[in-house]
């Protein structure tokens, strides 16, 4: 295969220094219209009742499809490598922000 045609399937996908640092989220908030899903990624700490939203994410529903499906398969790969992933039992969080259900 030449050069061209190992292009031709290839992203070329930028990632700067800041966004590479990533955001610590340990809770996830998942909206939904018709046409797009929202996910608002949050860090709540210990004692502070008071939490911003980090990031958000705007997805079509096929693209929130195809991310389902793509954290499914990684997780299993990380199973199969480490060991089960233990769901811990986590005290139901109030959640308080704006319109729920809407985009």
């Amino acid at each position: 295969m030449n050069n061209s045609n190992q292009q031709q399937g290839q992203i070329d996908i930028e990632l700067d220094e800041k966004t590479a640092e990533g955001v610590y989220s340990n809770l996830a908030i998942i909206n939904h219209s018709s046409s797009e899903f929202v996910l608002d990624f949050v860090c709540m700490m210990p004692g502070i009742p008071k939490a911003k939203v980090k990031s958000r994410i705007v997805l079509t529903p096929q693209h929130a499809k195809r991310l389902l499906k793509a954290i499914g398969e990684n997780i299993h790969r990380f199973e199969v490598a480490h060991g089960e992933i233990k769901d811990v039992e986590q005290p139901p969080i109030p959640i308080n922000f704006g319109p729920a259900g809407q985009a």
